[in-house]
């Protein structure tokens, strides 16, 4: 008898391709992920599904978003935009981590939820997932527009608040 494929079970298999596909990154470009390895990252196709660039720019940005991958056209080959606030133009350091949660997006579009991307990401830097889930709060909450909440985090982040 042929095994039924239901949600649950679809979801389970994205989510262990999802950190496989991280450990991977983390065999091949760390253990320490900066941005000249984000830079190369971001050309290896095996590792990175569609074309994607960097660019310091919150004008495509949501009030507390610290970055977003927007489609450069109707398809996915034709690659996307990493828009990242500026706040992190001058810490470079930091980058690759705000980086690595978005190209969950690249990689898997609407299927990736943000339990994939925070398993990837962490995956992918060699971390474990809880410290990586604050720490990437801990950079969200730096935003000037996380003063607008009232709990002082961004929008759809529930970070100890």
């Amino acid at each position: 008898m042929a095994t039924q494929l239901t949600a649950e079970s679809a979801k389970q298999s994205l989510a262990a391709h999802v950190r496989s596909k991280g450990e991977e990154i983390n065999a091949k470009y760390g253990p320490r992920i900066g941005m000249t390895e984000l830079e190369a990252l971001l050309l290896d196709r095996s590792c990175v599904r569609y074309p994607c660039v960097i660019d310091f720019d919150d004008s495509r940005l949501q009030p507390g978003e610290f970055a977003f991958a927007e489609p450069n056209g109707e398809l996915p080959e034709n690659g996307f935009t990493l828009h990242v606030h500026p706040l992190y133009c001058s810490r470079p350091g930091v980058v690759p981590q705000l980086a690595l949660y978005h190209l969950v997006a690249v990689n898997y579009g609407q299927f990736a939820s943000p339990d994939d991307a925070e398993t990837f990401a962490s995956a992918a830097l060699g971390i474990d997932r809880e410290a990586y889930y604050e720490s990437l709060c801990q950079l969200a909450d730096e935003l000037p527009e996380a003063a607008a909440d009232p709990l002082g985090h961004p929008p759809g982040c529930s970070c100890g608040g």
